[in-house]
């Protein structure tokens, strides 16, 4: 499955020169995650209330073409991968022209409430099915 969402950049998102700074991008990429996480079912805050969070790993940022403000952005969000310890995510964005224009991934830790590293296909196997299912289809 792919979930889209719609990005119109803020003016302060942008560095001097209009362009998109660095930095936003991976506030984007959670963006289309809880969006993701939305659309199989499984809201972030549901995933949470079950005392379950998902920590930062990895993340990668290729930036085709500028992005800037004034413009707006389609991004796709792709859960590539799932394990039961880590999320692997992939988020395309395109311009009003349908021009890929970033690309970045980000895997993610599953964590419990003492934020130590936890097998969430044992402790929380409702919410592990809900991905492997999508990652599936």
């Amino acid at each position: 499955m792919i979930s889209t969402i719609r990005i119109e950049p803020r003016y302060q998102e942008t560095d001097q020169m209009g362009i998109i700074h660095h930095s936003v991008y991976p506030i984007w990429y959670e963006m289309g995650r809880v969006k993701y996480c939305e659309d199989i079912g499984l809201p972030f805050h549901v995933i949470e209330e079950k005392g379950v969070r998902l920590a930062m790993y990895h993340l990668t940022s290729r930036y085709l073409k500028p992005t800037l403000f004034g413009r707006v952005y389609q991004m796709e969000t792709q859960l590539v991968n799932v394990s039961k310890v880590r999320l692997h995510f992939e988020y395309t964005l395109y311009d009003q022209n349908g021009e890929k224009v970033h690309v970045g991934t980000t895997e993610l830790i599953w964590l419990n409430q003492d934020l130590k590293p936890t097998n969430v296909a044992k402790t929380h196997p409702d919410i592990y099915e809900a991905f492997v299912k999508e990652r599936e289809s």
